[in-house]
């Protein structure tokens, strides 16, 4: 991890020293994700309720510029160019590059198919399945930490050698023992712990787009 990517984290213990205790998982992870997208991975994101708003929120900071504008490169523009003119040119100069982030709650079609079908419970777990690859990484957002569907995708992620990462809050559930990197903000509240993850994944998401893009 380069230093333009450390600056992040550090500035958010700055912000809140109490997540301090976090340095050395948050650096961690930041370094997996960043070889992840080298890679050419997929980060997988799930939770429910407001854990599931704060997963599309994750992705939003990642397939999009967040705090950089992310231009294309004048080669990638030169192609839309030559290839329709003016309205290629035009398409080229708005596009940002994005960092491939997958929503397990995205497909409302395919969710209430399975959870009519089949289980409602594992409508996450059967699409980690079909989707992900070995070496991908899965954040799974649960503050109690005892969601079941997130429970049964980082099952289905460990037999496919799929990273699982939970972000929760220190009520020490049941997911736990299924992740490989557990990022435990250190409240029990839930509309607490989302606070705190709100200003993790913000870092997390700066400090991955800083290894990548320079504008």
């Amino acid at each position: 991890m380069n230093n333009g990517s450390k600056k992040h984290l550090d500035e958010l213990f700055g912000r809140l020293p109490e997540l301090s205790f976090l340095a050395d998982k948050l650096n961690l992870l930041t370094e997996k994700i960043i070889d992840l997208y080298k890679r050419d991975g997929v980060l997988f994101l799930a939770g429910n309720g407001g854990s599931c708003c704060d997963g599309e929120h994750i992705a939003g900071e990642l397939l999009k510029g967040f705090r950089k504008k992310r231009p294309l490169s004048d080669e990638e523009k030169a192609r839309y160019d030559s290839a329709f003119g003016e309205k290629g040119a035009h398409i080229a100069s708005r596009l940002q590059k994005g960092l491939r982030a997958v929503t397990l709650n995205s497909h409302p079609g395919l969710c209430t198919a399975f959870a009519n079908d089949v289980d409602g419970v594992l409508t996450y777990a059967q699409q980690l399945y079909a989707l992900g690859r070995k070496g991908d990484i899965l954040i799974g957002i649960s503050t109690g930490g005892n969601a079941t569907n997130i429970e049964a995708a980082f099952m289905t992620a460990r037999i496919n050698g799929i990273t699982t990462v939970l972000l929760t809050g220190n009520r020490h559930g049941v997911c736990e023992k299924y992740a490989d990197i557990v990022i435990d903000a250190p409240q029990r509240e839930t509309y607490l712990i989302q606070e705190y993850h709100i200003a993790i994944y913000h870092a997390l998401c700066a400090a991955v787009e800083e290894a990548f893009f320079d504008i």
